[in-house]
């Protein structure tokens, strides 16, 4: 297990699923993001989350620039959705090194999803 893809380390499809469908409710239920949240993204996050971890998706949506065009979404929300996503890895007791790596792909698109 040691050398598999970080997508098979989390427990894999069923495992980002859950991820994202706790991490979601918990970010619209947020105040500090106070209803910007829609989950209308949910479909495409799972994909994008699989491709980028190393599992059998490819992600079909739009780059993140343009995803995010308009909303004008502010550090401290990108912020408040990644401690959500955090909070949900640590409820489901993902460990420290996979919560690492997941973090570190999404880390970098904050400067593509945040200011536009």
């Amino acid at each position: 297990m040691e050398q598999a893809s970080l997508f098979w380390r989390l427990g894999g499809m069923n495992a980002l699923t859950a991820a994202v469908d706790a991490t979601i409710p918990a970010s619209k239920a947020d105040p500090r993001l106070a209803g910007r949240l829609s989950g209308g993204c949910r479909d495409k996050l799972i994909e994008q989350l699989c491709a980028a971890t190393g599992g059998p998706c490819t992600y079909t949506g739009r780059d993140m620039k343009s995803a995010h065009s308009g909303m004008n979404i502010t550090e401290a929300e990108f912020g408040a959705v990644a401690e959500n996503l955090i909070k949900t890895l640590d409820k489901f007791g993902v460990p420290a090194r996979e919560k690492n790596e997941l973090v570190g792909l999404v880390a970098p698109m904050k400067g593509d999803i945040v200011g536009h």
